[in-house]
């Protein structure tokens, strides 16, 4: 699962009768630099499947590959990445500052 912002809406003028009821959205991927105001988001933008509502700007959650088809079992969906949460707010912490658990 990856992180994403949302940038856009892909507008379709036909669509497999299986998507009714969702949207496309246009979502570049944010890498961990990104998430701590580092980043310059030189991430490839791509097409992500989303029945939640995000609007541009919104970060989500991104299943992708098989997983994104998942949700939808038994049913068939032609996609192949999914919105699978919007995220209110994402908190980086240094990986020094984990906890540590000893056996």
């Amino acid at each position: 699962m990856r992180i994403g912002e949302v940038i856009g809406t892909v507008t379709l003028n036909r669509q497999h009768p299986s998507l009714t009821g969702g949207r496309f959205k246009l979502v570049v991927p944010l890498s961990l630099d990104d998430l701590d105001g580092a980043g310059d988001r030189a991430g490839e933008e791509f097409a992500v499947f989303d029945e939640l509502g995000a609007g541009v700007g919104c970060r989500i959650a991104i299943s992708e590959g098989r997983e994104a088809a998942m949700p939808f079992y038994p049913e068939v969906k032609p996609v192949d990445a999914y919105c699978a949460a919007i995220l209110d707010t994402v908190n980086v912490v240094a990986s020094d500052q984990w906890p540590v658990v000893s056996g």
